[in-house]
């Protein structure tokens, strides 16, 4: 079609007089506004002259509908059954019945007349549209007073979708007036009450919930080292469901012998299996309060967790230590392991691991030399069964740190023996802290745990600073961590002299994990807080906090016996690490906020 003067057309849903200006056209629109476009972006309706009063005449729409139903016919020709001429104002007439689809339909430049049956089937469309429109209406009425009834629960299914982070907008949010966001969404759905303490953390942030059903192949026949003669004890929290490293220490002359087992799942594992691949999008095992998602399927855990069979298969690494905590020797074998289930507290009354508390001493000692920081700050434990929430402190018993220091050590090892090996590794590392922070008492502990800079996994080695190590990886927990199931398919590949991940193979799998490391932590933070602050709302609570920083007129609290820290105003002067009475007067959950007043002590 040419564009003379003043010839009409559609733009962007608006009618505008366009004019050619060699391959352009100029377009007026309503208002004055005045653009040059293509010619392929507009839709011609009449060659002009025109304007934009553009009221169409009166027409016979029904009686040019019955004449041409199931044809297809142009827009002038459509103009000229209905308005019985082609002006700009009949074909504008004629444009706007075929857009609005109930008895003509545009197709391309074309307008087709429906059938009876298509217009019938249309007309029953139109009318369910009305209905749901309505019972939307209706719905948000009701819900805006705080009204729910069983109609209303479809409304809800896309409120609940956003709540879960599975959508971005709910359109009954904006009817009602509410923020667009998964805490607004979360919020409505507790105050009508379909939701009460849904987790919506671990979902709303991606993460696979459902256990792995993928198949665990046999153990590989391979000789290994018979330890089952020595003791080995794997010592953990109460209730713990995966032990996954074990521990011996013994005298020797000028220092100490430590075995230190590791459940050897890289025998089952391998990389690039399928189990290997789904443990990498998972990155860790998910530790929620309601229960734990592992990061493989359970029945590794049955075969591979040390103590949780007779006889267990198990990575050791032999460590010579002197007695001032120096590693002098380490030695890496595949073995079998007889292993006696220990809670931290009844290690403490077993006289054979005598010889393990002075070893950690020792290495802790040296460490601490080194430059490393402790900061044994109170931690808590939150579970849920059933219907009950329960927040149980952690005692710091001395055999943690027994523990700590020999997984330590077989991290320490396994570093240097890579980097001496030549082998791609997954090495932890650390910079030093923003600054050093004197002092004792949890305030001195708070401030420098606010001075450290983030661990960062990495495949070139570096020191680990807050551990006082000049190399250092994790490697003791390879059911519950996916690199440190990478280390183990680098060490294992090193002892059958088979060709280990090269450095780029390596990158990806520690870049890929670490982003879903991230994930677990968070969700697991975000979780751990949200059974918090239901147990503080259904329970109440009033106790101990200790004033461990000061911002203005408020300072911090933290409180050791529930695991939550939280700002408080202060009414009169106090010093850090002055213990007060804490009063927690409320929280939001879906924001997880919680309010909290001191007691007043006179």
């Amino acid at each position: 079609m040419s564009f003379p003067q003043a010839s009409l057309v559609i733009y962007k849903g608006r009618p505008a007089l366009a004019e050619a200006k060699g391959d352009r056209l100029e377009l007026s629109l309503l208002g004055g506004e005045k653009l040059k476009v293509r010619p392929k972006d507009v839709f011609p309706l009449h060659p002009g002259p025109a304007d934009l009063d553009l009221k169409p005449p009166e027409g016979e729409e029904v009686e040019a509908w019955e004449l041409l139903q199931g044809q297809t016919v142009s827009l002038k020709e459509l103009a000229e059954l209905v308005y019985g001429d082609y002006t700009p104002q009949a074909a504008y007439g004629a444009y706007r019945l075929a857009q609005r689809g109930e008895r003509f339909v545009l197709e391309g430049e074309r307008v087709r007349a429906r059938t009876h049956e298509e217009f019938a089937a249309w007309q029953r469309a139109q009318a369910a549209k009305q209905a749901r429109l309505r019972a939307f209406e209706e719905g948000v009425e009701r819900l805006r007073t705080g009204h729910l009834a069983p109609e209303d629960h479809p409304l809800l299914a896309e409120v609940e979708a956003l709540a879960l982070g599975e959508r971005k907008e709910s359109p009954l949010l904006k009817a009602l007036g509410l923020p667009q966001t998964p805490q607004a969404a979360h919020g409505l759905l507790l105050r009508l009450g379909v939701w009460r303490r849904e987790n919506p953390h671990p979902r709303r942030l991606g993460l696979r919930l459902g256990s792995m059903e993928l198949p665990v192949p046999p153990l590989p026949e391979e000789e290994r080292t018979d330890l089952t003669h020595l003791e080995a004890y794997a010592i953990d929290d109460e209730g713990s469901q995966d032990p996954d490293d074990a521990v011996w220490a013994e005298r020797t002359e000028g220092g100490f012998r430590l075995l230190v087992h590791v459940a050897d799942v890289a025998a089952l594992v391998e990389p690039g299996s399928l189990l290997d691949q789904e443990a990498m999008h998972r990155g860790a095992n998910l530790y929620l309060p309601e229960g734990t998602v592992p990061m493989l399927p359970p029945r590794a855990t049955e075969v591979l967790g040390l103590g949780l069979q007779e006889i267990s298969p198990a990575l050791t690494f032999a460590l010579f230590v002197s007695e001032e905590g120096e590693l002098l020797e380490e030695r890496l074998f595949p073995s079998w392991v007889r292993v006696r289930r220990l809670s931290y507290r009844e290690a403490l009354e077993v006289p054979p691991l005598s010889p393990l508390k002075e070893l950690a001493e020792a290495f802790g000692q040296k460490r601490l030399s080194q430059g490393a920081l402790d900061l044994a700050l109170p931690e808590v434990k939150v579970q849920v069964e059933g219907e009950e929430i329960r927040i149980t402190p952690l005692p710091p018993y001395p055999s943690r740190h027994w523990v700590r220091e020999a997984m330590l050590l077989a991290g320490y090892a396994a570093a240097h023996l890579a980097l001496r090996e030549g082998l791609p590794f997954p090495f932890a590392t650390q910079e030093a802290p923003s600054r050093r922070v004197q002092g004792e008492g949890l305030a001195a502990l708070w401030e420098q745990r606010k001075a450290l800079k983030r661990a960062q996994l990495k495949a070139v080695p570096a020191p680990h600073k807050g551990l006082g190590l000049p190399l250092y990886a994790q490697v003791t927990s390879p059911l519950r961590r996916y690199l440190d199931l990478v280390a183990h398919q680098q060490l294992r590949a090193w002892l059958k002299g088979k060709r280990p991940l090269s450095h780029a193979e390596l990158l990806e799998r520690v870049g890929a994990a670490e982003a879903v490391a991230d994930l677990v932590r968070e969700a697991e933070r975000k979780s751990r807080l949200h059974w918090t602050l239901l147990y503080l709302m259904e329970q109440g609570y009033q106790g101990p906090g200790v004033l461990v920083e000061k911002r203005g007129s408020q300072g911090v609290f933290l409180l050791p016996e529930i695991g939550l820290s939280t700002a408080v105003l202060l009414a009169r002067p106090s010093p850090l690490d002055w213990e007060g009475i804490l009063r927690f007067q409320g929280a939001d959950l879906p924001s997880l906020e919680t309010r909290f007043a001191l007691e007043d002590p006179g």
